[in-house]
């Protein structure tokens, strides 16, 4: 009598084995494309070649910058095929570059419109580079950490170098950045600061993210920007409210470590100054030809005047010594302020016109959106993506908050946050397609 045999394979899917948590970590491999990106974050966002000027002779950022394109371009792998990166943000960014160039014939100051576009062109092409680098949720975590520490080593430089007093309370122009400028960086590097401190589980990582926190905070403080108050605020906000893959007592910690440190070191003329925000009567800012609500009128005004391509690119300051109510002054000998706009949509409307303004706008909703997509997404590595998902949405939540007060279009500061959340989102759909066969490279 016959008897039926187990056969020695079967044609039923195997069942596949519940991957670690920290399967995409442990198997991250760095390599000299990695390496690369990594030097142009610290150059790029940290400045650490002027805070540090003996790197400056090696032109960090320049060369890292040609041998990131050079690198990505001859990498053949699969995770970094260009084609990998077709996305809404990535239309959105070269359209930008597109409709930039388009401006530059028409412009105030052809000249300076060439030369910010150039800037703009590199900014967004390095963006697509970084994103297009990525091969795991792991990079990102590493280029989120990098992100971090830089600028928390810029922040500790300038706290050591610039001492303050009782006339000058607040920092000034420093390396690169300006005071509100630095205020910003720090609002988008602070979630990202407490997610290492919150997620990683080592003890030394934690001290030293812990450390960093601190750094910020105080350098926050020292700011005495008001836009950067507000902006954290914002980002605070958002962490306590919609971060959801971290508990909330660990939220709560977080962010009580950070209060701590604001109260701790905050004088008297900064809560002054801080006040003003809400009873601004005798501020500058609404009173002074020089002021804000004054400057943004006259942008709005350049928008409305030149509505399709705008003045160009970075001609905002040329509108205002050329074309603004009160360049008419130079006839008669005064002096006429050619200022920044100070609030990036304004700026990239006048600039740029109403197209610009509305794919800027579509860059920023889109990058949102991808990220929101990327933390629903089912995965081997599901908590993991939704937790750099919600961080990254915290800092541009900050990046955005901070820039109606600033002319930030064009800063790496912006390109690089997109770049972590193109490559997080295109992470995060490979990983979901393929948890179990991830390629190394």
């Amino acid at each position: 009598m016959l008897t039926a045999t187990r056969p020695a394979f079967s044609t039923s899917r195997p069942r596949a084995a519940a991957p670690a948590r920290t399967t995409h970590r442990s198997a991250w491999k760095p390599d000299l494309l990695v390496a690369c990106i990594i030097v142009y974050l610290a150059t790029a966002v940290g400045r650490l070649h002027e805070v540090f000027p003996v790197l400056a002779y090696a032109k960090p950022t320049l060369l890292s910058a040609c041998l990131a394109v050079a690198l990505y371009l001859l990498d053949r792998s699969r995770m970094r095929a260009p084609g990998r990166l077709l996305s809404p943000t990535a239309t959105y960014l070269v359209g930008l570059v597109v409709w930039g160039a388009l401006t530059v014939a028409g412009a105030l100051n052809q000249g300076v419109a060439f030369h910010g576009w150039l800037d703009l062109a590199w900014s967004i092409g390095m963006c697509l580079v970084v994103a297009g680098s990525v091969r795991r949720t792991a990079d990102i975590e590493r280029l989120v950490l990098i992100y971090f520490a830089v600028t928390a080593v810029y922040v500790g430089v300038v706290l050591s170098r610039f001492q303050l007093g009782a006339e000058s309370w607040r920092l000034g122009r420093l390396y690169y950045y300006d005071a509100n400028d630095l205020a910003t960086l720090i609002a988008t590097a602070l979630p990202l600061g407490l997610h290492c401190f919150l997620v990683h589980r080592r003890p030394v990582e934690r001290v030293l993210a812990g450390i960093g926190l601190a750094i910020l905070a105080v350098g926050l403080i020292r700011s005495g920007s008001r836009g950067g108050f507000l902006a954290c605020l914002a980002v605070t906000a958002f962490v306590l409210l919609r971060v959801t893959t971290i508990p909330a007592r660990s939220r709560l910690i977080g962010v009580a470590v950070i209060l701590l440190c604001v109260l701790g070191t905050a004088s008297d003329k900064y809560w002054a100054q801080m006040q003003t925000i809400i009873h601004p009567h005798e501020d500058y800012n609404l009173t002074a030809e020089e002021g804000r609500i004054q400057v943004w009128e006259r942008g709005l005004g350049y928008m409305t005047s030149y509505p399709v391509f705008g003045v160009g690119v970075r001609n905002f300051p040329v509108a205002e010594g050329t074309i603004s109510p009160q360049a008419r002054r130079q006839e008669r000998g005064l002096p006429v302020r050619w200022g920044a706009a100070h609030n990036t949509y304004i700026q990239i409307g006048a600039e740029l016109g109403i197209p610009g303004l509305l794919l800027f706008l579509g860059l920023l909703w889109s990058t949102f959106a991808a990220l929101r997509r990327a933390a629903r997404r089912r995965g081997a590595t599901t908590r993991d993506v939704a937790s750099l998902a919600q961080t990254l949405m915290a800092a541009l939540v900050g990046f955005a908050v901070g820039a109606i007060f600033l002319s930030l279009a064009y800063t790496d500061m912006l390109y690089m946050l997109v770049a972590f959340s193109l490559g997080l989102a295109k992470a995060a759909r490979a990983e979901a397609m393929a948890p179990q066969a991830l390629p190394a490279r």
